[in-house]
């Protein structure tokens, strides 16, 4: 079978959310707070989820489990992070991203903020978020778990599931309806494809829906 991140390479997130609804899977799109905060907007590949929460005070072994995390992950993983929403600091930067980079990991999302945008701008890695500051993490906030189930606005996301992000925002794909997701969605972007084409050549949309079901 081929692998599944050669098909997710060439969709975009609309595309495959649309599907997932048409799969029932109603609930699988991240809230549009989490969006892109490098120059490279588009993420894509197999999910490893880590869960961080607020402390008051600085831990015995400060970053363990989100060195962990990067240690752990392999090429094509991306860092998936339930932080709930936090903005007190920057959980993510620019020497993280280079060890990311240098395996092979595809990307991160999370929610909460980044920093070292500086350098971030000039990297091939997409990092995403929910905005920007220059505090550090170090007694701020800290991992508390890795690779156990995390739900982020209501999209519960496992190790395995597949992510695709881009400038439209995350959707999040569920492992077992992966194959059929990524094969509809294939075929969805090459009927939108014959839309386009007939718009462009002038036909109604009204027309055009009517005959393909898509806008």
């Amino acid at each position: 079978m081929s692998n599944p991140l050669d098909t997710l390479d060439n969709l975009y997130a609309a595309v495959v959310a649309d599907v997932l609804d048409a799969l029932g899977c109603r609930q699988q799109t991240l809230s549009a707070e989490i969006a892109a905060l490098t120059p490279v907007r588009r993420v894509c590949g197999r999910v490893f989820t880590a869960r961080a929460e607020a402390v008051d005070e600085v831990p015995a072994e400060p970053y363990k489990l989100e060195l962990q995390a990067i240690d752990t992950m392999q090429a094509d993983d991306v860092l998936l992070v339930d932080a709930g929403h936090n903005r007190q600091c920057a959980f993510w930067g620019e020497l993280l991203s280079m060890a990311c980079l240098t395996k092979g990991v595809r990307g991160v999302v999370m929610s909460t903020c980044s920093r070292d945008l500086w350098a971030l701008n000039g990297m091939n890695f997409p990092v995403f978020g929910i905005g920007c500051t220059p505090a550090d993490s170090k007694g701020r906030i800290d991992v508390v778990a890795l690779g156990q189930a995390v739900t982020i606005d209501g999209v519960t996301a496992r190790n395995g599931d597949y992510l695709i992000g881009d400038e439209d925002g995350v959707v999040i794909i569920p492992q077992e309806v992966a194959d059929e997701t990524l094969k509809l969605a294939r075929e969805k972007v090459s009927s939108e494809n014959t839309v386009r084409d007939e718009l462009a050549a002038g036909v109604p949309v009204g027309e055009a829906f009517a005959k393909h079901g898509i806008l």
